[in-house]
């Protein structure tokens, strides 16, 4: 981390339990990145649509995953009015007990003294009969929903540059979604359906690495933000 601190004003940090894995290895390490210089994005597994069977259920499981972020973020010294951002895997249009949970971990998150976020698709999903969404607007659309702030993945190249660092990057609004606070705009390994119009942007085996990291050590997903602290210095 210090050597990719080069590259980079801030990472994302994991609180409860990223996916697919049984132990959490950021946790009790935000001290230590902030000494470093780090700004943070402050994120939380979401669930599976097919796992909310109800809209009761739903709000149940939004309610707990709330609570529980919370907890583990006060745990690691994030501030209360800090951004937690709910992790949506799935892309275009999300299931209505899907966003009775989004609705469910918003409430619970301002009574904790939070603020909500979301990660999200940002790309377009052809519903068919000439209809597109993408699971951000799907969202913003949403009149139940309150304000979020919205962290969109969109690797497409274009609007994405594929794996570019340099001071240039361009801001979240360039990402197809012109009201994106973060801009999730390269992944690894790269996503070949999406990323033909770029490969020579990302090394030969399709990863995206940082300049510094010269060895490739380390295989990295790409972000740009409006703050250099998306989650404590953001609105």
């Amino acid at each position: 981390m210090k050597l990719l601190r080069r590259d980079f004003a801030f990472t994302g940090y994991w609180v409860g339990l990223p996916p697919g894995e049984k132990t959490n290895t950021w946790q009790g390490n935000r001290e230590y990145l902030r000494s470093l210089g780090y700004g943070f994005l402050v994120l939380f597994t979401g669930p599976d649509s097919a796992t909310l069977k109800s809209s009761a259920a739903a709000t149940e499981k939004g309610t707990a995953d709330a609570k529980a972020a919370a907890t583990f973020a006060q745990r690691d010294g994030f501030p209360k009015g800090a951004i937690i951002f709910a992790d949506i895997e799935e892309g275009g249009r999300l299931t209505p007990n899907y966003h009775a949970y989004l609705r469910a971990w918003s409430d619970e998150l301002r009574r904790k003294g939070f603020k909500p976020g979301v990660y999200c698709s940002g790309m377009p999903v052809d519903e068919g009969h000439g209809v597109t969404v993408t699971t951000a607007d799907d969202l913003y659309n949403d009149p139940l929903l309150p304000d979020f702030t919205r962290w969109v993945y969109n690797d497409e190249c274009p609007p994405s540059g594929g794996c570019t660092i340099d001071p240039r990057t361009p801001a979240p609004s360039k990402s197809g979604i012109s009201y994106a606070d973060v801009w999730q705009f390269a992944q690894s390994p790269r996503r070949k359906q999406y990323t033909a119009k770029c490969p020579a942007k990302y090394a030969p085996d399709g990863n995206c690495y940082a300049p510094s990291d010269s060895a490739h050590r380390w295989f990295l997903d790409l972000d740009s933000a409006t703050s250099p602290d998306p989650s404590v210095g953001a609105k």
